[in-house]
């Protein structure tokens, strides 16, 4: 029955009477239980599609993985992931050795300093300092006074290459003085210093930059 204030009665749910053979409402209780069955498959549903979809992505990725290393068909996913991780390892060791006699740049700062064989006949020790880092305006005059720091060193050789901004710069140091082989560290260790103090420098242009700085990885071999 309807109320006679003007508001409408509370919809119900409809059902068949088997006795009576009419439809006639439902408890509440009923309708109710019918509406949470209702949105409970349709969450089912939507689960399962999700689950559905996100199997295939990782079959897909699975499959893309398969196509890069050989003999993979009996692998499981463990053994399959860990198997390319060693395939990319193996990769990126074999690219580094391919460049290392090229002068290409890296994307990222790098200084190294090693001893050398005697490469001149007059000279005791010779080093070789390898040095990657961006271009900046003063970065040539920093470098000059850095060789011109170093006393008894001298600069025999200087090789520049470039790849957009980024430059590489390998020196030939020697010493004509007769250096003891224990003095042959301490050199290093001074040629090292001298050009890392170059990179310590940071570019006037970049000083109020937001930007976080290039990642460095400088090593030094005697």
């Amino acid at each position: 029955m309807a109320s006679r204030g003007g508001s409408s009665a509370k919809s119900q749910s409809l059902v068949l009477d088997s006795e009576k053979g009419e439809l006639v409402k439902a408890p509440v209780r009923v309708a109710k239980k019918n509406v949470s069955e209702a949105k409970a498959k349709l969450a089912l549903k939507n689960h399962s599609e999700a689950e559905r979809r996100r199997r295939q992505r990782i079959n897909a990725h699975l499959a893309t993985l398969r196509d890069l290393v050989p003999s993979t068909d009996k692998m499981d996913k463990a053994t399959l992931l860990a198997e390319v991780i060693n395939q990319v390892k193996v990769q990126k060791k074999t690219a580094l050795e391919s460049i290392r006699g090229l002068l290409i740049p890296l994307d990222s700062e790098e200084l190294t300093v090693e001893t050398c064989d005697d490469i001149y006949q007059h000279a005791t020790v010779s080093f070789r300092a390898s040095l990657c880092c961006k271009y900046r305006p003063d970065l040539f005059a920093d470098l000059r006074q850095a060789v011109s720091s170093l006393g008894t060193m001298k600069l025999m050789k200087a090789e520049i290459s470039t790849l957009e901004d980024w430059l590489k710069i390998v020196f030939l140091f020697t010493s004509c003085r007769d250096e003891p082989r224990s003095a042959h560290g301490i050199l290093s260790s001074s040629i090292y210093r001298s050009l890392s103090s170059v990179l310590d420098k940071a570019p006037a242009s970049l000083e109020y930059s937001p930007k976080v700085a290039p990642s460095r990885k400088r090593q030094k071999v005697s």
